[in-house]
């Protein structure tokens, strides 16, 4: 599949694991996918989350990713909906934190700085597959970096959601790329949630 890929999506991929490595990450994430997306520049996803403000506001959409990595990857509805059963995930928290230390949920320790390769987690692979089904759909041959950007706010979960918050959803970055197909370019993207 990566034979598709076009130069600018490769570099995503790559930037990924850039990215991975610099946090020392055991592996590589959706999340790691939406900040090389961001570090990317002369693009049509760069062109898009700029459109749609994602690119300024940048800092809030890592503050929304860390606090849902300190939950433990729950998102917000994960949340709300342990709340509708009595379960308080923000009290829970802080028991762990006070008794392990500050990000103990967040997953495995970050010193592994090792050269090993980084391998992918399993839903950042599926963020990948989706790329390509949703280049199909879009009757495009070549997988973009806005295919990886559609496909990252098609897919349940933290980054969806984070970047949702932001405004930039499916719909919007759809809208900003000028519909389905290969004909336009950026457009004109609202910003506005869908």
């Amino acid at each position: 599949m990566f034979e598709k890929f076009t130069k600018g999506a490769r570099a995503v991929v790559t930037g990924a694991v850039a990215v991975a490595e610099r946090e020392g990450a055991p592996s590589v994430t959706e999340e790691h996918l939406l900040l090389a997306l961001l570090d990317a520049e002369d693009s049509r996803a760069a062109d898009v989350l700029r459109v749609l403000g994602a690119t300024e506001r940048r800092a809030s959409l890592e503050a929304a990713l860390a606090a849902a990595r300190r939950r433990g990857g729950l998102s917000a509805v994960d949340v709300d909906a342990l709340a509708d059963l009595g379960i308080d995930v923000t009290r829970i928290v802080a028991r762990v934190e006070e008794t392990h230390g500050p990000g103990a949920l967040a997953g495995p320790d970050a010193r592994n700085r090792g050269a090993r390769r980084r391998p992918f987690t399993r839903e950042s692979k599926k963020v990948l597959e989706q790329s390509l089904r949703v280049c199909l759909g879009r009757r495009e041959k070549a997988i973009g970096d806005e295919h990886l950007l559609l496909a990252l706010t098609a897919r349940p979960g933290v980054v969806s959601e984070a970047l949702a918050d932001h405004g930039v959803t499916y719909t919007t970055v759809e809208r900003a790329l000028g519909g389905t197909g290969s004909g336009g370019g950026t457009g004109s993207g609202t910003g506005t949630r869908s």
